[in-house]
């Protein structure tokens, strides 16, 4: 009941049916319905470790409201759209928790939607869909519309302009990103090597053979003499590891020696997850250099930033509102994953006027400083069509003061 209220204070009049819509027909033949990645991958720890390695860092992206003016990037103040992107999307979730989870669904299910909340024209929510499958609709007049089916049985259909859509994997479906389905070997091979793993150790922890008596023995007495052999030798209490028979009985060992898949074969099946998600061990392990975070930024984490730069800007903003330059922009301070020794060299753009003080100071993680937002430029330096006019100055004020030098010197004579 708690979760059908939440529904219907959510999507308000959009949850339930909607008549007059019909299946969209794409142009590939795919039926255009998303389900989720099944058999739970995300239980592997592989599959965990890959997804919340992009997952946490691309959730450190800031949302930023920003218009293009005549060429020039102003930072909108006071926007609405910026303070909820920014802080907390939702009472439920902040900034990071919400890209956190998109991502994740990103890179599970190859889809991920969230649902903005208007009131009187302001943006005030931003909330994830969790659901367990979609379906692209639309009406007569060829409007598209996505129904939303929830685990509890509910369902609702918004119209699919009003719903922020990520995809991955676009390829054969003309709506929706492609099924996960080209690494299910692999995780299925990784599957199956754990649990041989785990039944290897449990093998070789226990003593395995046949006891073989001499001479026929009833049903009872094997049984009672079994019975002894294990309590006697093989517990805990048998800290020798040696068991000693007579001559009525040998025991004769079963050598089994199951088959395991070696160090580096199992490496290979990791690097493979690793490698379809976009991250490697240094990233997932957090032991990278500046050059491997350099490159998992620019070929993992750089591409869902612009995905939803575009994506939140097209949906958040009207084609008016987009006309007047305005625009939703993910950014990343990378200079804060740089080598101390990169980061020592920006010295040089503050006292140039490329980057401000507070710049710097955040790069080191170091509070701002006041007056640090206004940019400073070195007395030695000056702009290009400058130079002549001064050095031309320099030169006639050299002139005068040799002609002040040489009177001065005539009239005391």
């Amino acid at each position: 009941m708690e979760q059908r209220n939440w529904l219907q204070r959510l999507f308000g009049h959009f949850l339930g049916r909607r008549t007059g819509l019909t299946q969209v027909k794409v142009m590939a033949g795919y039926t255009p319905i998303f389900t989720p990645w099944g058999e739970r991958p995300y239980e592997a720890d592989v599959v965990r470790a890959a997804v919340d390695a992009i997952a946490r860092n691309a959730a450190k992206l800031k949302a930023k409201h920003i218009r293009r003016v005549n060429g020039e990037v102003i930072n909108v103040k006071n926007s609405d759209i910026e303070r909820v992107l920014s802080l907390r999307p939702n009472p439920k979730m902040s900034a990071y928790d919400l890209l956190y989870k998109l991502v994740t669904t990103l890179m599970m299910d190859n889809n991920a939607w969230a649902y903005p909340v208007w009131e009187a024209g302001r943006l005030v929510a931003v909330y994830p869909v969790n659901c367990v499958s979609a379906e692209m609709l639309e009406d007569s007049s060829g409007t598209l519309y996505v129904k939303f089916y929830f685990m509890e049985g509910g369902t609702a259909t918004l119209p699919y302009n009003d719903v922020i859509h990520l995809r991955r994997h676009y390829y054969n479906n003309d709506l929706l990103g492609e099924p996960n389905k080209p690494i299910n070997a692999t995780l299925s091979a990784i599957h199956t090597t754990n649990e041989g793993l785990a039944q290897a150790v449990k093998t070789s922890a226990a003593l395995r053979g046949i006891l073989k008596f001499q001479g026929m023995l009833k049903e009872s007495d094997i049984e009672a003499q079994r019975e002894r052999f294990v309590k006697e030798y093989l517990t805990v209490s048998n800290s020798g590891g040696i068991a000693a028979l007579d001559a009525k009985a040998e025991y004769i060992p079963l050598n089994t020696e199951p088959k395991m898949v070696n160090a580096s074969q199992m490496k290979e099946l990791r690097d493979a997850v690793f490698r379809y998600f976009g991250v490697n061990e240094n990233i997932v392990m957090g032991n990278y250099t500046e050059d491997q975070w350099n490159a998992f930024y620019e070929s993992t984490i750089e591409p869902l930033a612009v995905q939803m730069s575009l994506e939140f800007t097209s949906k958040l903003f009207s084609d008016r509102e987009i006309g007047h330059g305005n625009e939703i922009v993910f950014e990343a301070n990378r200079l804060q994953y740089a080598s101390v020794s990169t980061k020592l060299e920006l010295v040089q753009l503050v006292d140039r006027g490329i980057m401000t003080p507070n710049q710097l100071a955040e790069v080191f993680n170091l509070p701002p400083v006041p007056g640090g937002d206004i940019p400073v430029r070195r007395l030695d330096t000056r702009p290009v069509d400058e130079t002549d006019d001064l050095d031309n100055e320099a030169q006639l004020g050299g002139e005068d003061d040799a002609d002040s030098d040489a009177g001065a010197g005539r009239d005391q004579g």
